[in-house]
């Protein structure tokens, strides 16, 4: 038999193994930052890059595409070469998907600060780095595929079928969801609208999770445990079982996250049915990866890789059973919009694929510098730490949720709401806000000591990352035809086209038959003929609110509950929403919803245009005790109308139907809408004074009020509720 020598590739695992480390501690001080505007909103007050809305987005992508997404190509780069006995087919390849990679999440650390972003929910990046996402994933899996074209190793062991999964599924999730219509460089509408954004959204929002932060991470663990642990995985039937059903289920689960929305009753009930039934290829594979370590228990009580990598699946385990949980429409009444569901994806990020991340990076580092760690005591100390901060950080949050939901739903004997005041709801959980920031901190630390026992090791090991000599046999002529006594699936493992083709249409279904009746069938949505497009003035309006990310705080959609009617007025329907692009139904409710903002809560009336300037300038000064951020240069920054007519037009190109003579006249609408506005500030005294000594102040640079950020923004809330018929004089 022929043996040939190669080499694999360290070089690129090294690379993306640094950009880990490096980003992962970004993400998390990042993360911590927010954790304590909770608790100090003003602590960045002034600086707009630095607020809350446009830091938010920044977190989310630095964890989950930047730390997370790192980590998962330094385990497969690694893996995926020794599993097929053949380095990777293209260095140019395995470069270019590094550097675009890291070009991709500096070009997100500029513009979400900026406030350029698209609001969808992982998915906040604008039309230019989508496109850049798209190639640099088509280059990966091109690389993938060719390396497994010219593999040395027969068969194609589990978890090289996660990440064609993964591969296949990333990319046909973020090209349908990051349809849109540029307006400017910069700038674009998604080409959905309303209800029909908010299934695509999902669907992808969901399965970037199932898809990105899951699959290619259960590939790892079924690479890096038994490496770790020395032993075989515990069954192989179990992990055929475990890959088709997963990756068929997940992709129909993504309606769960709209339960009692405007969402089509049938989409919802989908969702809930298939997210109950994850529970079972999610705990196969969470049973397949644990019994992996039977015989190897002592090893896990003195070896810090192993430690992360139990509790890390633990946590797939535990985020895995409470995803169904939710998704059952009683429990969903109670969670949604709470900080249950920040408890509940945090102990996902931290513990599953922080912890994953964790131990492969200190499997990896002495193996790649052929030296032994630093300090296991260190590893160990990292380990304790990391696993004391997600206890602190989650359960707090679980009390939150509760609490928040209770409070929101208890009504006096008399049939009215026991808090009436929002705010009620805050001020009660924020010692459950400050327990996150501790254990969020001693996370941090955590990881801090593992950057510092990784540069000692890397430091003292006084050896380069060397590509690494191997020698393996010719694979001879592969048989198409099973041969005797050969399983099918035994003879898929060596089909590498036919078993991506099986995955590709195996995830395909259930989004071919949750999307296409929701965008293609026109009864789904009906119209509500009252309901008209914004004025350009409202448009401007919405798009500050979507800059400055208002939505990652406030919902606009009302349930059809009891306490929800009581609070806010009329729930939500589905032909409310049918210009809205994007859709601004939010996922969390730090502040209260708005969807009749501009009509006013029963339990609060109407606010004046006075109150919103005031409120945008200073939260505390019309509402105490809000833990809203001041948004004073929304006061003093002049709107840019430029774009206005392009933004209409491009709506017109999605079926808004703006009229040629609405084009024509937007600057003059404008005008006059933000006049009137203006007329209604000035007739607050202080407002009044407060502007007359703007003038005084800056002379001819002074900026009119009606030409103000806020004034378009003030239009946009007014707007909110008002196209349907609302009784607000209700008991």
């Amino acid at each position: 038999m022929e043996m040939q020598q190669f080499h694999y590739d360290n070089k690129i695992v090294t690379k993306f193994l640094y950009a880990t480390i490096v980003f992962g501690i970004v993400g998390m001080l990042v993360g911590l930052l927010l954790a304590f505007l909770f608790l100090f909103p003003n602590l960045t007050s002034g600086v707009s890059w630095l607020s809350f809305g446009r830091l938010r987005p920044l977190h989310t992508n630095a964890v989950i595409f930047a730390f997370v997404g790192n980590a998962m190509f330094a385990g497969i780069y690694y893996s995926l070469q020794r599993l097929l006995k053949a380095r990777m087919a293209s260095d140019l390849l395995s470069n270019i998907n590094f550097w675009g990679w890291q070009l991709i999440i500096v070009a997100a650390a500029i513009t979400l600060p900026m406030g350029l972003t698209t609001s969808k929910e992982y998915a906040e990046l604008e039309w230019p780095i989508d496109i850049a996402i798209a190639i640099v994933w088509v280059i990966f899996g091109i690389n993938m595929i060719w390396t497994i074209l010219k593999r040395r190793q027969r068969h194609l062991y589990v978890a090289i079928w996660f990440y064609l999964a993964t591969f296949v599924t990333v990319a046909v999730l973020h090209i349908f969801n990051s349809l849109e219509l540029p307006v400017s460089a910069m700038k674009s509408y998604s080409v959905y609208a309303g209800v029909q954004d908010a299934l695509v959204q999902w669907w992808y929002g969901h399965n970037a999770v199932a898809f990105f932060l899951t699959t290619p991470f259960l590939g790892l663990m079924y690479y890096f445990v038994p490496k770790a642990a020395n032993r075989p995985v515990y069954s192989y039937r179990l992990s055929i079982v475990h890959f088709w059903s997963l990756i068929f289920l997940y992709i129909w689960a993504g309606p769960h996250h709209l339960l009692y929305t405007a969402l089509p009753e049938w989409a919802q009930n989908l969702g809930v049915v298939f997210s109950v039934m994850l529970l079972m290829p999610s705990w196969g594979g969470m049973i397949n990866g644990l019994l992996t370590l039977r015989g190897a228990w002592d090893k896990v009580r003195t070896d810090p890789v192993l430690k992360f990598l139990v509790v890390a699946i633990t946590g797939y385990g535990m985020a895995t059973f409470e995803g169904p949980t939710l998704s059952l429409k009683n429990v969903n009444a109670i969670a949604h919009y709470t900080d249950w569901i920040i408890a509940h994806v945090h102990v996902g990020a931290l513990a599953w694929n922080g912890f994953m991340a964790f131990g492969i990076i200190y499997y990896l580092i002495p193996r790649l510098f052929k030296t032994k760690l630093f300090s296991t005591g260190l590893a160990n100390l990292h380990f304790w730490l990391g696993t004391l901060g997600i206890i602190i950080y989650a359960l707090p949050m679980y009390v939150a949720g509760f609490t928040q939901a209770s409070m929101w739903k208890q009504f006096t004997p008399d049939g009215r709401l026991v808090y009436g005041n929002f705010l009620e709801t805050v001020t009660e959980i924020m010692p459950m806000y400050w327990m996150r920031a501790i254990g969020g901190t001693l996370y941090l630390v955590g990881a801090l000591i593992l950057v510092c026992n990784i540069v000692v090791t890397v430091g003292r090991s006084g050896n380069k990352v060397e590509d690494e000599l191997a020698e393996a046999p010719a694979l001879t002529r592969v048989t198409k035809k099973r041969t005797a006594g050969e399983g099918w699936h035994t003879w898929l493992e060596r089909r590498p086209v036919q078993l991506t083709i099986l995955a590709t249409i195996t995830i395909l279904i259930g989004g071919i038959i949750q999307i296409i009746p929701t965008i293609m069938v026109k009864s789904n949505i009906p119209t509500i003929s009252s309901v008209k497009p914004y004025t350009p003035l409202e448009l401007e309006g919405r798009d500050i609110y979507i800059r400055e990310g208002c939505n990652t705080c406030h919902s606009q959609m009302i349930r059809p509950f009891r306490s929800e009617v009581e609070r806010y007025g009329e729930y939500s329907k589905a032909g409310e929403f049918v210009y809205d692009h994007p859709f601004l139904w939010g996922s969390k409710r730090t502040g209260p919803d708005l969807a009749r903002e501009g009509v006013g809560a029963k339990t609060i009336g109407g606010r004046p245009d006075s109150w919103h300037f005031k409120h945008m300038y200073d939260p505390q000064s019309t509402s105490s005790g809000s833990i809203m951020p001041r948004y004073q240069w929304l006061t003093r920054d002049e709107l840019d109308k430029s774009l206005t007519e392009k933004k209409m037009e491009v709506m017109v190109t999605l079926g808004v139907p703006y009229t040629e003579e609405d084009i024509a006249n937007a600057q003059e609408s404008m005008l006059e809408q933000g006049k009137l506005i203006e007329q209604n500030l000035l007739t607050d005294s202080d407002l009044a004074t407060s502007f007359s000594n703007d003038r005084a102040n800056k002379g001819d640079e002074f900026i009119e009020v009606h030409n103000r950020e806020i004034v378009a923004l003030i239009a946009y809330l007014q707007r909110l509720g008002t196209d349907i018929k609302v009784d607000t004089n209700q008991e």
